[in-house]
């Protein structure tokens, strides 16, 4: 009898994700919790400096039901500073190899915009790119995605993190965001990349109107028939909104989570990652 691979079989790309040699299930909404081996990081909490650290925090994460782990070792909020590509893997490849040690079972994310980290990432057990800049601040990242075949996470950003609130003029955001995508996910395509999920960036080169317009209309990207990942944890637009701060945010959170599910979301993005799984099983997922 033939033998089936994963290639030779049809699943409707905005339900299911290859992953090397396996199938994940995207029909139920699913949690990527985030690590930020960064110093810097808006929310402190998420900042994690050691690899036992790392392990403790990745493994209550797994008890709270996360399934996904998203690292980054480079900050990408507004006016974050600039560091090597060095320092960048210095902070991310110790805990990526120890993850994958104690957790393998668990999906890894690199959220990167650079390519060497992104190639080291991967050839280290890393399983998803996570990248912020659609591959325009470093255009050899699309050679290296190609090359791995890996599940790609698209996002919608104007400028680099350095600058991207300073242009924030949109004739249509939605349109403009739509009209993005879809230039990107042809390129893609062509080289032979069908594994991406669509990230609208919510507060990336946004305005705090545009990140609510963009989060009550996001249902308009399912016409582009890619997952969605919504990634609005602790951000900016929730506690400039309410007048508070990051730490204060958690209540916000969960309210926006819950209309991104509504919305079309398949990934919730989120520091806290048993309240989002709490959204996701109240909504009869």
């Amino acid at each position: 009898m033939h033998n089936l691979r994963v290639e030779d079989t049809y699943f409707p790309s905005n339900k299911h994700l290859r992953l090397k040699d396996k199938l994940f299930d995207l029909s139920k909404p699913k949690v990527m919790g985030i690590i930020n081996c960064t110093p810097d990081s808006f929310y402190s909490k998420s900042r994690y400096n050691s690899d036992l650290e790392t392990l403790n925090k990745v493994e209550r994460l797994i008890n709270e039901g996360i399934d996904i782990i998203d690292i980054g070792g480079y900050s990408s909020r507004p006016g974050a500073k600039e560091i090597s590509v060095e320092e960048e893997i210095s902070r991310v490849l110790s805990p990526i190899i120890s993850i994958k040690k104690e957790f393998g079972n668990i999906p890894l994310s690199i959220d990167t915009f650079r390519a060497e980290v992104a190639r080291i990432s991967l050839e280290n057990g890393t399983d998803i790119i996570n990248d912020i800049s659609a591959w325009e601040i470093e255009p050899e990242l699309l050679d290296i995605i190609s090359h791995y075949k890996c599940p790609y996470i698209l996002m919608h950003m104007k400028g680099i993190p350095k600058t991207m609130q300073q242009n924030t003029n949109y004739e249509n955001i939605l349109s403009s965001i739509i009209s993005f995508f879809s230039k990107k996910l042809q390129i893609l395509k062509e080289h032979g990349m069908y594994d991406v999920v669509l990230d609208p960036g919510f507060g990336f080169g946004k305005t705090l109107e545009q990140n609510y317009e963009i989060l009550n209309k996001m249902e308009q990207l399912k016409m582009l028939g890619k997952p969605i990942l919504a990634g609005v944890s602790r951000k900016s637009m929730i506690y400039n909104k309410l007048n508070s701060d990051s730490s204060n945010s958690l209540n916000g959170t969960s309210i926006l989570n819950t209309i991104a599910i509504l919305k079309g979301a398949s990934i919730l993005r989120v520091h806290d990652v048993k309240e989002a799984k709490e959204v996701i099983n109240l909504l009869n997922f």
